[in-house]
């Protein structure tokens, strides 16, 4: 835990984590395919488990003590994990089935979750948990995302009134703006491959309930773009 940081910031976070959630388990069960349909629950479960675990690692300090090992813990029982699952997703036939049966619409929505994360790391910055590199105020733009993604998904899904390729233009965008700010918050977090922002280091990600953020939050929303550019790439729309 992060000592003499207000409580709301956390309580905002957590429930931050809990919306993002219950968005992917809106995608899930609003696909068209069935076989999807009915892995939603299983899909639930097994998130709430991965929540649970990252948690129990993060409140336990496993992830903000022994900062100079190498590799890092964060990245070899946090970040890898998802991202290994996620690029077994797409190699595997069983996965590009499930990936091709998710809602672009609703993918496209969960972004909104970005603006409260975004909110929420310029309240860690107030605090000195995070530099301001990792803020809308130091050169972050991914806030960006989630206030354009209601209006993408609104008028390019719901009024069809954006082509193929404009959705397809933002999604890279959103995913180069994630991309950066990713690479800002783990070359600032005080692990052996730091090389920003020692003066105000990013703590707040190797302790409860920020923690999320780099296991759960940035993989689902790399996920979700990476689904929506696949779509749009074989799609004649």
């Amino acid at each position: 835990m992060i000592q003499n940081l207000p409580v709301y910031i956390s309580v905002v976070f957590g429930i931050t984590t809990i919306a993002t959630l219950l968005a992917f388990n809106k995608v899930v069960r609003s696909s068209a395919t069935y076989s999807t349909v009915k892995i939603a629950t299983a899909i639930l479960l097994s998130q709430i488990l991965w929540l649970i675990l990252q948690g129990v690692l993060a409140f336990n300090n496993v992830y903000s003590t022994h900062l100079k090992m190498m590799p890092p813990k964060l990245l070899i029982l946090g970040i890898l994990p998802p991202i290994l699952f996620i690029i077994g997703l797409f190699i595997s036939k069983t996965g590009r089935i499930f990936i091709d049966s998710l809602p672009l619409k609703q993918l496209t929505y969960l972004n909104t979750v970005r603006i409260a994360v975004e909110i929420v790391l310029f309240c860690l910055f107030l605090n000195g948990a995070v530099p301001q590199l990792m803020t809308f105020e130091g050169g972050n733009l991914d806030i960006l995302s989630g206030l354009t993604a209601p209006l993408i998904a609104w008028f390019g899904f719901t009024k069809k009134t954006l082509n193929r390729k404009l959705i397809l233009t933002w999604n890279f965008i959103c995913l180069a703006l994630l991309i950066n700010i990713v690479i800002r918050a783990l070359l600032s977090t005080p692990l052996p491959i730091q090389k920003l922002a020692f003066d105000q280091p990013n703590i707040a990600i190797l302790n409860f309930p920020f923690v999320w953020l780099p296991v759960y939050i940035v993989p689902l929303v790399l996920f979700g773009h990476l689904v929506s550019i696949r779509q749009l790439l074989s799609s004649n729309r």
